[in-house]
C-alpha cells in the first residue's frame, strides 16, 4: 500500500512548505496519468482487435454464402453482414478516437515532466513557492479533458495514485454512459 502525498501548499505556502513535497505531488500526478493511459490503451487495443476479428469473420461469411440459396436469400445475408460490419467499423473508429486521447495525455505528461525538470534544475526557482504555484497553474490551464483536471486537483489535494485513479475511473465511466449514444454519423478521419 502506498502512502498518499501531502497536499500542495504552493498556493498558500507556510513554514512547512517543501519543494520535495511539491515534486512528489507532481511525480504522483505523472504516475497516475501514465497508469490511466496504459489501462485505457489496453481497452482500446482490445476493442480494435475484437472489432477487426469480428469484421474478418463477417466478411468470411459473405464469401462463404451458399450458392444454392436464392438470390434474395444471398442478398439478405450480405445486407445483414454488411450492417453488422458497419456497426463494428463505428466501434473501431471510436476506439481509434480514444487512442488519440491517450496520445494527448502522454504528451501532457511529457510536457509537465519537462516543466518540472526545468523548475527543479533551477536553484532560483526550486525553493520559490511562487514558481511551484506557477507550474501547477500552467499545468492545470493546459488540460483539455475534465478527467485530467479532476485527477490534478485530487493529487494536489494529497490523494494517492490509487485514489486518483478511482476518481478518474468513476468520472470517466459516468461520462461514457451519459455520452454513449453511438450514431451512424461518426466521422471517419
Amino acid at each position: 500500500m502506498t502512502t498518499s502525498p501531502s497536499s500542495s501548499t504552493a498556493q498558500s505556502p507556510d513554514l512547512d512548505w517543501s519543494q520535495v513535497r511539491e515534486t512528489i505531488n507532481m511525480l504522483t500526478l505523472a504516475v497516475s496519468q501514465v497508469e490511466c493511459t496504459m489501462t485505457d490503451g489496453e481497452k482500446s487495443i482490445t476493442e480494435l482487435t475484437q472489432s477487426f476479428t469480428y469484421i474478418a469473420n463477417q466478411l468470411q461469411g459473405i464469401v462463404d454464402t451458399e450458392s444454392d440459396e436464392s438470390a434474395e436469400q444471398q442478398l439478405n445475408a450480405i445486407k445483414e453482414n454488411a450492417a453488422s460490419i458497419h456497426q463494428k467499423v463505428i466501434t473501431a473508429t471510436i476506439a481509434f478516437q480514444f487512442y488519440d486521447r491517450l496520445t494527448q495525455r502522454l504528451d501532457h505528461v511529457k510536457r509537465d515532466l519537462g516543466w518540472l525538470s526545468d523548475l527543479v534544475s533551477n536553484p532560483q526557482q526550486l525553493y520559490n513557492p511562487e514558481s511551484w504555484k506557477k507550474l501547477q497553474t500552467d499545468i492545470m490551464s493546459n488540460y483539455t479533458m475534465e478527467e485530467e483536471r479532476l485527477m490534478f486537483e485530487h493529487i494536489m489535494n494529497g490523494a494517492s495514485v490509487e485514489s486518483a485513479l478511482d476518481i478518474y475511473r468513476h468520472h470517466f465511466n459516468e461520462n461514457k454512459s451519459d455520452d454513449d449514444q453511438t450514431t451512424d454519423e461518426v466521422e471517419l478521419f
